[in-house]
């Protein structure tokens, strides 16, 4: 099985357990949604970690769970999940794919129609709704009926919560609502919610907080959002669009003395919310979005938070990072009051994964702007220094004395901009280098002398076995200019998954040679993922965020590879690209 396919298999855990009585098996729901959100943004399959006895200290993998993953690998089969899955029809599975199909209401339908094939399920209750025969039901009607049509042709159309968005697509559309909203005289504040919020790399619907004194002026104004295709909700305290493009976006409206708590409550994660639930009840208090209360005291009033700061503080903790919510560790830390100052974008001082126009005929796609458009952006962006990185000359295509010729003719105008700007900004001449299918890099030895260092990286056979992959990233880093490995997985989100590497052994050889895995800050990237910029922290490996811009405007995307590194705990000490000039420099040569 794919990590995909047991992800999904331990959705299905959770959805089961949340219909035989979710408030009874919360935990167990809770716990099987964390280790499928983790499994399924891992970078290794998990069937080779377990080939290799490692599936122990998977994020939010724990050790039931571990057990029961090595059971299915074992016999193909997990006798405990078939004991949930028990009187569970397999049919109700595919409804949770359809936007506002929760587990409940799939098992709802699909029981009380006698539906049995997965296969059909989907068509099946589309032409009973058509008859008209889901309206009499107790707890649905007219408008449940029809909103069952609206969401499945949505479905099949990707619209809603069917697919998700890329993060840096999501934040676009969630800043023009923002936007919008602010311009309402009785928005106070307006914030993003959820995973959206937390940042995570791929967003379902888009959540918006906003605090107002004018709850229903806020609304109206919401609603009448010129750029949706249609108002999917509209209540007293809650809203939800469906915004051009078929993206679902919800609003929620509170009073500025509670948008602190309502923040809180609604960014999550539900594993850190919990763990948060539970350590206030040992403590006597219930916390939901409206504040913190006595517990058990019917008379009580919530206290209300204006700040997620005031929020934190009333249960003794300092205010944990949205990005760091995903309730791993960040809990006891921050009761401790010890939580690490992660990076911030203001600490970021260059950009070293830069590709201009410059003419050395790329074995890959050349950049837009010209080096001096480039640095010009860079001191907009207030930096220190800059690497150019242009792919290297195409060795189907030129000799070895021509890509020598090319790159020379570089370095000489490289040395000529050093001087022009030597003011003004530092610029390291790179090159973004080919590690071939053999483990060697792909240019001639003899043109490492035109080059301060080389980026290496993953082009083509993307598909080698995982001691092959290892092996040919090992030698291709081994070559002394060789300093950064670049967007080390390869992955392209919902395009390409990731190759197969032994990072055990890339972290061991990064920090006993003095190389740096490269946190890669291009949308469809983001690589490396949050989960192993957690573990190279833990084991003190250095990482550098560039954005890898093929045009000056992408020069502006380094925030999200900022907000990878946050949701790796990554600190400043970590991170190359926010050291001063010289002592960068040192790293470079040494």
């Amino acid at each position: 099985m794919t990590n995909a396919e047991i992800s999904k298999l331990l959705r299905n855990i959770a959805a089961a357990y949340s219909i035989k009585d979710e408030k009874k098996f919360r935990f167990q729901l809770l716990a099987y949604e964390k280790a499928a959100d983790s499994i399924e943004s891992l970078p290794t399959e998990l069937k080779d970690l377990y080939k290799e006895n490692k599936l122990q200290g998977i994020p939010g993998v724990g050790p039931t769970i571990q057990s029961r993953l090595e059971e299915l690998f074992q016999t193909g089969k997990v006798k405990h999940f078939e004991e949930v899955m028990k009187d569970i029809p397999q049919a109700l599975f595919p409804l949770l794919d359809i936007p506002s199909f929760g587990p409940k209401k799939a098992y709802r339908l699909v029981t009380e129609f006698h539906l049995k094939d997965p296969e059909t399920v989907i068509v099946d209750v589309e032409n009973i709704a058509k008859k008209g025969q889901i309206a009499p039901l107790a707890g649905f009607g007219e408008k449940s009926q029809a909103d069952v049509l609206r969401a499945i042709a949505e479905y099949r159309l990707g619209k809603g919560k069917t697919t998700r968005m890329p993060l840096p697509f999501a934040n676009e559309l969630a800043e023009i609502l923002i936007s919008y909203l602010k311009k309402s005289p009785a928005v106070v504040d307006a914030q993003p919610l959820g995973s959206l919020r937390r940042r995570r790399e791929t967003i379902g619907d888009i959540d918006i907080a906003v605090a107002t004194n004018k709850p229903q002026e806020v609304i109206n104004h919401f609603v009448a959002y010129p750029r949706k295709e249609r108002v999917m909700e509209r209540g007293e305290r809650t809203s939800s669009i469906l915004a051009t493009g078929g993206r679902q976006v919800d609003l929620m409206v509170i009073s500025p003395d509670g948008f602190g708590a309502m923040l809180q409550h609604f960014t999550g994660s539900k594993a850190h919310n919990v763990h948060l639930r539970e350590y206030a009840l040992s403590k006597g208090l219930s916390v939901s979005d409206f504040g913190i209360k006595k517990k058990g005291d019917e008379k009580a009033e919530y206290t209300k938070y204006k700040t997620e700061e005031s929020f934190y503080k009333a249960l003794g903790m300092e205010w944990v990072p949205p990005e760091m919510r995903e309730d791993t560790g960040e809990i006891e830390l921050a009761l401790a009051q010890k939580l690490p100052k992660i990076v911030e974008l203001q600490d970021i001082k260059g950009d070293f994964h830069l590709h201009s126009n410059f003419p050395i005929e790329e074995s890959h796609d050349a950049g837009q702007n010209s080096m001096e458009e480039m640095i010009e952006k860079a001191l907009k962006l207030g930096y220190e220094y800059l690497g150019f990185s242009e792919h290297n000359p195409s060795i189907s295509q030129h000799t070895e004395k021509e890509i020598l010729r090319l790159l020379e003719k570089r370095i000489k105008f490289i040395e000529q901009l050093r001087e022009k700007y030597k003011k003004s900004i530092h610029i390291f001449a790179l090159l973004e280098t080919d590690i071939l299918a053999n483990g060697k890099l792909a240019i001639p030895d003899s043109a490492f002398d035109f080059l301060d260092a080389t980026i290496a990286s993953i082009h083509s056979s993307f598909s080698l076995p995982r001691d092959e992959m290892t092996k040919r990233v090992l030698s291709g880093l081994s070559h002394p200019k060789a300093k950064i490995f670049a967007h080390p997985t390869s992955r392209l989100i919902n395009q390409r998954p990731p190759i197969e590497l032994d990072f055990e052994k890339i972290f061991a050889f990064c920090k006993e040679n003095n190389k740096a895995l490269e946190i890669n800050a291009a949308p469809q990237r983001l690589d490396l993922t949050d989960i192993l910029v957690r573990e190279a922290v833990k084991k003190e490996i250095k990482m550098i965020i560039n954005t890898d811009s093929h045009a000056i405007d992408q020069m502006d995307l380094m925030q999200y590879g900022v907000t990878v590194a946050r949701r790796g705990w990554a600190t400043k000490r970590d991170i190359l690209n926010t050291m001063e000039y010289n002592e960068l420099k040192r790293w470079f040569e040494n």
